[in-house]
C-alpha cells in the first residue's frame, strides 16, 4: 500500500495552473524528499494533502482512501510555514491546547511522548519565546506527531538550522519512520542533507513530476566522474579533451566524466608532459544530479 497516491492534481490560482496533472506516490514507511525551486509547487501539493485548499482536478488517495476520509483524515500531521504556537505560553502549554482541540484522550501522557520522539522533555516549562529557531521547529514537529499519525508533512524543517540541529533533525526523522510507523513527506532546498536520510525523491518542476525513484536508484543513476589537479590546469585540460567526451573544470578541479578507468587518465596525462598533483573518484551526489535534470528541456 502507498500512504499517498496522486493522480493528474490540478490547482489553479487566478488562472494559472500552480499544478497542472501533477502524479505521485509516496510508499508507506518511505521518507520522501520531495524537491523543486521556489515556485514548482511543493507548498500547494502539501497543502492540498492536508486539505487546507481544494483542487481544480484528479485525485488524492491516503493509505487507499480518498483523502477528504474523515478516518484517513485524522491520521495526518502537518508542519507547515511555522507551529502557529503563542509565543509567551510554555512549550507545554502550547502542546496541550492543541492536543485539547484535538479531542485527544489521557493528552499529558500524548504530549510526554512526543516530547520524548522531538529530545524536548527537559523544555517542557520554556516558553516558546525563549527557544531556538532549531528547538521551534521540533516543538512544531512534535504538535504535527500529537494523536500518533501515520503521515507526516514537513514543509522545509532544516531551513536555517545550524549543523547541530540539523543532525539532531535528521536522527528525529529516521526514529520516526523506523520506530513509530511513520510515513514522512519533506520539502527542503538544503538537498545534501536530504540526501542523507531520504529513501524516495519526487522532483517537481512547473507544476508537474519530472521524476521520481528510490535513493538506490539515484544512486545507480549518479555520474562518476574522475576529479584531478595538475601544474598546468589550461593545458590538460587541452589534453584530455583531446581523447576524453566529457571533461571541464568545476570547483577548482578538472572533472572527467564517465571513465571508470582511472589508470587511462593518468597515463594519457603522463604520456602528454602533464605533471599530476591530485587525482580522486567522486560520484554526483542529490544536488548535483538534481541541477542537471533541471538544466535538460522538457522531453529530454
Amino acid at each position: 500500500m502507498n500512504a499517498i497516491e496522486i493522480r493528474d492534481l490540478k490547482k489553479s490560482f487566478r488562472g494559472m495552473y500552480a499544478l497542472n496533472g501533477l502524479n505521485m506516490t509516496v510508499p508507506v514507511g518511505a521518507i520522501y524528499g520531495f524537491i523543486g525551486e521556489n515556485g514548482s509547487g511543493k507548498s500547494t501539493t502539501e497543502k492540498l494533502i492536508c486539505g487546507h485548499l481544494a483542487s481544480n482536478g484528479g485525485t488524492i488517495k491516503l493509505f487507499g482512501k480518498d483523502y477528504t476520509d474523515p478516518g484517513v483524515r485524522v491520521r495526518v500531521g502537518a508542519l507547515i510555514e511555522n507551529a502557529g504556537c503563542f509565543p509567551n505560553s510554555s512549550i507545554y502549554t502550547n502542546l496541550m491546547m492543541q492536543a485539547l482541540n484535538l479531542g485527544i484522550k489521557n493528552p499529558n501522557e500524548e504530549i510526554q511522548r512526543v516530547l520524548k520522539i522531538v529530545r524536548m522533555e527537559e523544555h517542557v516549562n520554556l516558553k516558546f519565546k525563549k527557544c531556538s529557531l532549531g528547538m521551534k521547529q521540533r516543538i512544531g514537529i512534535a504538535m504535527a506527531l500529537l494523536g500518533d499519525p501515520a503521515l507526516l508533512i514537513l514543509d522545509e524543517p532544516i531551513n536555517g538550522l545550524d549543523t547541530d540541529g540539523m543532525r539532531i533533525m535528521r536522527e528525529i526523522l529516521v526514529d520516526i519512520t523506523q520506530n513509530y510507523n511513520c510515513t514522512v513527506l519533506i520539502s527542503s532546498h538544503i538537498l545534501g542533507e536530504l540526501e542523507k536520510i531520504a529513501t524516495h525523491y519526487g522532483i517537481i518542476r512547473e507544476g508537474k513530476m519530472v521524476q521520481e525513484l528510490t535513493a538506490k536508484q539515484m544512486e545507480s543513476r549518479a555520474r562518476i566522474f574522475t576529479s584531478l589537479k595538475t601544474k598546468n590546469m589550461e593545458q590538460s585540460l587541452k589534453v584530455l579533451k583531446q581523447k576524453f567526451d566529457n571533461v571541464r573544470i568545476d570547483d577548482g578541479y578538472i572533472r572527467v566524466y564517465d571513465v571508470n578507468d582511472t589508470e587511462s587518465i593518468v597515463e594519457f596525462l603522463i604520456q602528454n608532459g602533464q605533471e599530476l598533483s591530485e587525482i580522486k573518484k567522486n560520484k554526483i551526489g542529490l544536488e548535483e544530479y538534481y541541477i542537471e535534470l533541471m538544466s535538460k528541456k522538457e522531453g529530454e
